[in-house]
């Protein structure tokens, strides 16, 4: 009897299988991901700005005003930085466990068909040498 799909799975594919889900960080990172990267948001941030110089006459000193606008800037700034650094981290390790799912694929297509072949047999070495499925699986 032939194994059925679900017991043939790839080392690759029992390991997206057992990892968790989105934590709560990372749920907020793609919101915040979300937000950030939309069209409101960026209004809403030109109004801030168009707000902040606007507000130029109320302040009685320009040093204060400017400095009052770096600090929010600077602190948005660094927030962003790190939710986007951490969502664009995420997105190449998911792109990377894609392509490691694919040549373990390819690798295990070219094993079957490599019984009689010397040179698919050293074509699928060098693959897993390439990405190293051995090591990470």
């Amino acid at each position: 009897m032939e194994p059925t799909h679900e017991e043939q799975r790839t080392p690759a594919a029992e390991s997206r299988r057992h990892s968790e889900g989105l934590g709560p960080f990372e749920k907020f990172v793609e919101s915040s991901h979300r937000v950030v990267s939309s069209a409101p948001f960026f209004l809403v941030m030109l109004v801030i700005v168009a707000a902040w110089a606007a507000s130029y006459p109320l302040w009685h000193d320009a040093h204060a005003w400017q400095i009052a606008i770096h600090t929010i800037a600077s602190v948005v700034a660094l927030v962003l930085l790190v939710l986007l650094e951490n969502s664009g981290r995420r997105s190449q390790e998911a792109t990377q466990e894609k392509l490691n799912v694919i040549a373990e694929a390819l690798s295990a297509l070219m094993t079957h068909h490599a019984s009689d072949n010397e040179e698919l047999r050293d074509a699928v070495r060098k693959l897993r040498e390439s990405v190293g499925l051995e090591e990470r699986h």
